[in-house]
């Protein structure tokens, strides 16, 4: 469904808004994967605009998530730090429960993951690797595949920018042994490439 079918669906106002947030989340995700950021913000934008007028806090928790998620991409990382903190900020353990159907993860433990990222790229990178640690604390503590692998991989990310290769071998490792468990190809093919990565670097 492209943005402008989405908004046309919405205009009707024919059911509970909470049937719909799956739709943006998924199509801002799929348009990421493409590389097609322009498909992917005016879907976020929807999301958010939507989720203003009705008062959804649940989907303000989204939007933010698939707009820091495609600055991110963008490189915008500014406003991708913005949205991320802002949905921190609204996030509530108990009220938000429930998006972890809408988002298959919990969505505050993954704005933690990418916040890692935009913060090392605008130049914090002790808080960017506070914030990596933290996700993936939370993310075994919630017992929870899918985060765990969700953000395992954004945090092999970040640690091969930082360049803290003993602790990157270790998640490379266990983002395999999760995702291979579980099924879960992409996630795999990138823990993969990492654990790659470092038997390169301690070749050299």
């Amino acid at each position: 469904m492209s943005a402008a079918k989405y908004r046309a669906v919405n205009r009707g106002d024919r059911g509970p808004y909470t049937e719909f947030l799956h739709v943006p989340r998924g199509q801002s995700l799929y348009h990421n994967m493409r590389g097609e950021l322009y498909l992917a913000q005016g879907l976020d934008t929807d999301l958010l605009r939507l989720s203003r007028q009705r008062n959804d806090s649940g989907g303000l928790v989204l939007g933010h998530l698939c707009a820091g998620q495609t600055l991110m991409y963008a490189g915008q990382f500014a406003s991708s730090r913005s949205h991320l903190e802002e949905l921190l900020a609204t996030y509530d353990p108990d009220s938000h429960h429930s998006l972890v159907h809408q988002a298959a993860q919990y969505p505050h433990v993954n704005a933690r993951a990418h916040l890692g990222i935009v913060l090392f790229c605008l130049g914090f990178p002790l808080q960017a690797l506070a914030q990596g640690n933290e996700a993936i604390a939370e993310a075994r503590r919630l017992a929870h595949p899918p985060s765990l692998a969700a953000n395992l991989a954004p945090g092999a990310r970040l640690l091969s920018l930082y360049g803290d290769r003993v602790v990157l071998s270790e998640w490379a490792d266990e983002l395999v042994a999760v995702t291979n468990e579980q099924g879960f190809a992409l996630w795999c093919a990138l823990g993969t490439i990492f654990c790659g990565w470092v038997k390169v670097k301690k070749a050299m």
